[in-house]
C-alpha cells in the first residue's frame, strides 16, 4: 500500500471525543475510539473539512515556517489568488506584491499569471479533441486524491495539466536561475496557500514526481505580518509588478477556472459534499453533454480555504471588485510547454478494498450488507464510526465489534437481565428475596 503524506494532523490532547469530524469526513477517514479520534491516513485526503468543523481545535494543518526565507539565497514568493481577497479595500493587487517584496521576498511570481497559463493550454487540449469527455479540472488536489481513492473510473477524465502552482513554481525558477546565476538549490519557491490540500500536494504531487515548491506558508500565518508593509506601502505609488488578467484572479473563486476556457458548456461546484454528488453522477453518466467540470473541495472555492482569514463570501465580493479594471487576460501561449504537462499518469489507489483477493472481498462484502441489515440504520455516529455502514466494514476488518452500536450493547444488556431475572426460580426460596422487600427497605 501507498504511503501517503499528510499536512491535517490530530492533537489527541485537545480532542474531546466529540463526532463532529466523523460526520463531516467525505471519505470516512475519521473514527473515535476510547474518547479520541483517530485518522486513518490512506484515507485522508487533507481537505481540510475536519479543521474547520472540530470545536475544540483538535484539527490542524501543518505548514511550513516563515523562517524558511533565511534558508535560501534567493526566495520567491508565490501568492495564491485568493489571497488578494484577504484584505478590506483593496483595489491593486500591486500593493499585495510590493508589500511581499518589502516583507523579505526577493521576487514575485503570482500564481495568476500561471492560472491564465494553465487555461490557455486547456483551451487547446480541448480543442485539439483528444481528451475523453467531461474533462475534470485537475486543480483541487483534495479533489484529485478523491477521485483516486474512490471514484477510480474517472481517473482518464483528470486533465493532464499541472495546478498552477506548480506551474508557477517552475517558471519562477526558471526566471530566477537566468537572472541570478544561482543554482535551483539555492533559490527557494514559496507558496502562500489557503488549505492544506495543497501543502500535500508539493509534498506528494500528482502527475509529476517532484515539485518545485520548495515550502508553503499558510495565508493566516503571513497575513497579519504583512499588514504593516502595506500600510507602508500606500503611502507611495506601487511599483508594477502583476502580470496577470481576471482570468487569473478569478481562479481564486468558485466557476472561475471554467469560466477562462470561453465556453460556456461547463459544470462547476464547490463544497466537499456537492463535488461527491457531482462526481456520483458522473460516474453514472448523467453529464455526457458537458464539456468541462471544475471542482473545489472547499465551499466558494480557494476562498473557502481554512487557512484564510477572511470570510469565503466576502472574500468572493472582494475578488470581482479587485478584478474590475482588469484586462481580461495578460498570459498566451503558443505551445504547450513542458512545466505543464504531467510525467507521471495517476493511478489508482485501492485503499476502500475489503480484501486484494476478489473472491475474499465478495465475501467480506457480504458479511458487511448482512450486519448492517441487522444495525438500526440510523448513523447516529455514537459507535465512533461515520454511520451503520462503516461500522459493519470495520467489524468486518476485524477493528471494531458490533457491540460498539449503543442498540446492540443495550439489547445485550437487557438480554442478561432477562437471562439473570430466570435464574432466580433456580435460588432456594429461603434465599430468594421476596417482592417487596427492597421497597419497604428505602
Amino acid at each position: 500500500m501507498q504511503e501517503f503524506f499528510h499536512s491535517v494532523t490530530l492533537d489527541k490532547d485537545k480532542c474531546m471525543g466529540c463526532i463532529n469530524c466523523i460526520k463531516r469526513c467525505p471519505t470516512e477517514a475519521i473514527r473515535v475510539r476510547n474518547k479520541k479520534a483517530h485518522i486513518i491516513t490512506e484515507r485522508c485526503i487533507d481537505c481540510g473539512e475536519c479543521i474547520r468543523v472540530c470545536p475544540h481545535h483538535a484539527k490542524r494543518a501543518t505548514c511550513d515556517s516563515l523562517d524558511v526565507l533565511h534558508e535560501y539565497e534567493y526566495v520567491i514568493a508565490l501568492p495564491a489568488p485568493s489571497f488578494m481577497a484577504q484584505f478590506n479595500n483593496l483595489e491593486d493587487v500591486d500593493i499585495v506584491l510590493n508589500a511581499l517584496l518589502d516583507f523579505g521576498f526577493d521576487s514575485v511570481f503570482e500564481v495568476a499569471k500561471a492560472a491564465e497559463l494553465v487555461s490557455a493550454a486547456t483551451r487547446q487540449l480541448m480543442k485539439g479533441g483528444n481528451l475523453p469527455r467531461p474533462v475534470i479540472s485537475s486543480a483541487c488536489p483534495a479533489v484529485t486524491r478523491l477521485i483516486r481513492v474512490r471514484f477510480p473510473s474517472l481517473i482518464e477524465h483528470i486533465l493532464p495539466l499541472n495546478a498552477p502552482i506548480e506551474v508557477a513554481a517552475r517558471l519562477a525558477k526558471k526566471e530566477a536561475i537566468q537572472k541570478t546565476g544561482l543554482p535551483a538549490e539555492k533559490i527557494g519557491a514559496v507558496f502562500i496557500s489557503p488549505c492544506p490540500a495543497k501543502v500535500t500536494a508539493t509534498k506528494m504531487p500528482l502527475g509529476t514526481e517532484k515539485s518545485a515548491v520548495d515550502a508553503v506558508v499558510a495565508v493566516s500565518d503571513i497575513y497579519t505580518q504583512l499588514l504593516p508593509f502595506m500600510k507602508q506601502t500606500i503611502t507611495e505609488p506601487p511599483k508594477t509588478v502583476s502580470e496577470s488578467g481576471k482570468i487569473g484572479l478569478s481562479w481564486g473563486s468558485s466557476s472561475g477556472e471554467a469560466s477562462g476556457l470561453i465556453n460556456d458548456n461547463y459544470l462547476a461546484a464547490d463544497g466537499i459534499e456537492n463535488v461527491i454528488r457531482v462526481l456520483e453522477d458522473l460516474e453514472d453518466e448523467k453529464f455526457r453533454d458537458v464539456d468541462f467540470i471544475e471542482l473545489n473541495a472547499c465551499s466558494g472555492g480557494c476562498v473557502g480555504g481554512v487557512l484564510n482569514v477572511e470570510n469565503p463570501y466576502v472574500a468572493r465580493t472582494k475578488l470581482y471588485r479587485i478584478r474590475k479594471h482588469l484586462p481580461v487576460s495578460m498570459n498566451h501561449i503558443e505551445e504547450i510547454g513542458p512545466e505543464m504537462l504531467w510525467d507521471t499518469p495517476l493511478e489508482y489507489v485501492p485503499v476502500l478494498k475489503l480484501d486484494e483477493d476478489m473472491g475474499a472481498a465478495m465475501e467480506k462484502m457480504a458479511r458487511v450488507e448482512e450486519i448492517a441489515d441487522s444495525l438500526e440504520g440510523l448513523d447516529c455516529g455514537s459507535c465512533g464510526a461515520p454511520s451503520c455502514r462503516a461500522l459493519a466494514e470495520d467489524v468486518v476488518r476485524g477493528v471494531a465489534s458490533v457491540d460498539d452500536c449503543v442498540f446492540k450493547y443495550k439489547a445485550g444488556i437487557q438480554s442478561l437481565l432477562k437471562d439473570i431475572h430466570k435464574l432466580e426460580h433456580y435460588i432456594p426460596a429461603p434465599f430468594r428475596p421476596e417482592e417487596g422487600n427492597e421497597e419497604e427497605k428505602s
